[in-house]
């Protein structure tokens, strides 16, 4: 049974910095992607940043390039997103999703039907 627990969410002034964590646990898969999501009051949940896990590979949405940064800890499990120079946009409630993922021609996970998600964690920029 997959588990995921986000952790780091919090209030932040404009131009500051977070970083969420995810802690993963329960897989089975021999290849999985994993991602962050958000849902701001009133949108759609929308996908932020995503990362093949066997292979490192990083995506972004076009909102968040080169401001967050998505990595993982593999000896601990543990899926980060290090979001700096923040928004008033970037609020929402933001969410860590896994799902299996192929070895070759896997695309764009951001893009992905996610198997798996945490309970959320809240970011409020003011």
């Amino acid at each position: 049974h997959v588990q995921l627990v986000e952790s780091g969410g919090g209030s932040v002034q404009a131009g500051g910095s977070l970083r969420l964590s995810c802690a993963a646990s329960g897989y089975t898969y021999s290849s999985y992607c994993m991602g962050w999501f958000r849902q701001a009051p009133g949108k759609e949940r929308e996908g932020v940043a995503a990362i093949h896990v066997t292979y490192g590979s990083k995506y972004y949405d076009r909102t968040v390039k080169g401001r967050f940064t998505i990595s993982q800890d593999n000896a601990k499990n543990t899926l980060y997103l290090q979001m700096n120079s923040l928004k008033l946009e970037d609020s929402g409630l933001y969410y860590c999703a896994a799902v299996e993922c192929p070895l070759v021609n896997w695309g764009d996970p951001l893009t992905y039907e996610y198997k798996y998600w945490g309970q959320g964690t809240q970011v409020t920029v003011s």
